[in-house]
């Protein structure tokens, strides 16, 4: 059998009412057309470290129409797939006023989706999903969020293990970690070519952000660890290959038209007229070098509108100051970009951030009580442990840059209470990483209601032994003895309380949240194997919690 010219992909990125973008990668340069309607719409491969990507922008669609669309390369038909069991990849444009549907989660490893695979990591509720919508499941989403963890750079699997045992000497640094861009290509390789799940992604569209293991476990979590990273001898490649492989296989696609256009590299690409296809290796290495060193000169975060729901993507990594008198999850910068999106005049206020910003309440006091002792609350020595707890058990999270969580939750509720234009229904944050799921909600009186919902895992589910550990942090006990615990370091108390209202649960999960005249409604879905068939798992539902418009109504289950 032929070797598809087509890597991966076709990925359908960003989608509104009249406009699709549709990234690919191809094995060698070439002419990539998108044909949907009669019509067709064109561009040519672009190349980084050796391997060929175009973005396809088709435009003048009509709002909420669907359209199937084919793939050539060269002239050449290579999507839809001949003999495909899916059905075909279409194009479905937003319909103005139409109450937005959106799946979202985090934490995704690639490995096989056998038995074994299904035993060590769960079975993929991605792929449990891509099933059930393949069958006519009234589920398929308006956007497909993936909140942070795309791929494991820092934990591989023996997959992509056995690759860099190909290529290099798997004892020196940073050994079984990836190293270069070309690794990083082949991770995304595995991670997104499985059958059921590129299908999906053909379909949906599908905005990103980053998170720690998409680079390295703790990312950022201190100007302590970022140092001691850049003593190594491979940190600095790392970071270049992780960020411009962001660049290419995720954040492109989470622009709109006229956000690629404001962007150089995008510039870069669209400006060039050469015979030769358009080499882009040293521009990108050098843009990834100084988003690094220099998180001001560009923005990860993106803001769009879906009809009356505002998204709020935040980039809760990259954007981070780690100066030990300014630290904050967001920089200055960051954080007034934020602050300008933050208004009302919406039925829904939705933040997407990989990082949880309401914590089990009992994990949250204790990140912010470790935050001020690794900040010498009591003295070098206890600063040193703190330290090294902090990095030890991710304690990083909104809770433990104070500075940026009390900042941020007086914005929220300003938003809430119709101090920034007309009050909302909700103001929801939506997140991954902790690799357990739940719901939590603000303690108010009156206003709208602010929200805290978590999906995460995709698929790498935490040990047993370990989720007990999650729940003892969190939950119980650990609530009064985290507040004391951060009142004596003279922690400030969160402006306001909140408290689980559904979970913790621990299976992989993606979430469907979907707006409606009864509220805004999540319902958390895993996949399930039956009768021993391990590739075909059957997508059950964990649990749902709608959050009636009335703010005096219960939260209904």
């Amino acid at each position: 059998m032929a070797t598809s010219p087509l890597v991966l992909g076709p990925m359908l990125r960003h989608v509104d009412e009249t406009s699709a973008s549709v990234w690919v990668e191809t094995r060698a340069g070439c002419r990539v057309s998108v044909s949907a309607g009669g019509r067709s719409w064109q561009a040519r491969t672009f190349v980084a470290h050796g391997h060929h990507y175009a973005l396809v922008e088709v435009d003048g669609l009509e709002p909420g129409s669907t359209q199937p669309y084919e793939v050539e390369i060269d002239g050449a038909s290579v999507w839809p797939e001949p003999d495909s069991a899916y059905p075909p990849s279409a194009i479905s444009t937003l319909m103005p006023r139409r109450p937005l549907r959106m799946a979202f989660g985090s934490c995704r490893t690639s490995v096989a989706h056998d038995r074994s695979g299904n035993r060590t990591h769960g079975v993929d509720s991605l792929r449990a999903f891509a099933l059930a919508v393949a069958a006519g499941r009234d589920i398929r989403p308006d956007l497909l969020l993936f909140l942070g963890d795309q791929v494991y750079a820092d934990s591989t699997t023996s997959q992509m293990q056995e690759f860099i045992r190909s290529r290099r000497d798997i004892h020196e640094g940073p050994g079984t970690e990836l190293k270069d861009f070309e690794e990083y290509a082949h991770l995304y390789q595995l991670a997104w070519s499985d059958e059921a799940n590129r299908w999906l992604l053909s379909c949906v569209p599908t905005a990103m952000i980053v998170d720690d293991h998409d680079i390295r476990d703790d990312w950022n979590a201190s100007l302590d660890w970022k140092r001691r990273m850049e003593a190594t001898s491979w940190w600095q490649g790392r970071i270049v290959a992780g960020l411009a492989s962001y660049w290419v296989y995720q954040h492109l696609g989470n622009l709109s038209p006229a956000e690629r256009a404001a962007d150089p590299l995008w510039r870069r690409i669209g400006e060039y007229d050469g015979a030769e296809e358009l080499d882009l290796t040293d521009p990108l290495d050098e843009f990834a070098d100084r988003a690094d060193k220099e998180p001001a000169s560009h923005r990860w975060s993106y803001c769009r509108d879906f009809g009356d729901v505002r998204l709020i993507v935040v980039d809760s990594r990259a954007a981070r100051d780690l100066t030990p008198s300014a630290r904050g999850l967001l920089d200055a910068q960051e954080l007034a970009w934020f602050d300008d999106q933050m208004h009302g005049g919406f039925r829904h206020v939705l933040v997407a951030c990989s990082l949880p910003f309401l914590l089990p309440i009992g994990l949250h006091h204790v990140e912010a009580w470790d935050e001020a002792i690794a900040q010498g609350a009591r003295g070098r020595p206890a600063a040193w442990l703190g330290e090294r707890l902090r990095q030890a058990v991710d304690l990083e999270h909104w809770a433990a840059f104070q500075n940026s969580f009390q900042a941020v939750a007086r914005m929220a509720m300003e938003v809430a209470d119709g101090e920034r234009g007309p009050s909302p229904l909700t103001v929801t944050f939506l997140s991954g990483d902790v690799h357990f799921s739940y719901l939590a909600e603000v303690q108010r009186d009156g206003g709208a209601r602010i929200l805290q919902a978590v999906c995460s895992p995709v698929r790498n589910p935490l040990p047993r032994f370990i989720r007990w550990f999650a729940v003892a942090t969190s939950y119980g006990v650990a609530t009064p003895l985290g507040a004391a615990a951060a009142r004596s370091v003279k922690v400030p108390d969160p402006p306001f309380r909140w408290n689980t209202v559904k979970g913790p649960w621990f299976d992989n999960n993606l979430a469907l949240l979907q707006d409606g005249p009864d509220g805004l409604t999540m319902t958390w879905h895993t996949g399930v194997v039956h009768g021993g068939d391990e590739l075909h798992p059957r997508l059950e539902e964990v649990a749902s919690v709608t959050v009636p418009v009335k703010r005096d109504a219960e939260l209904s289950a």
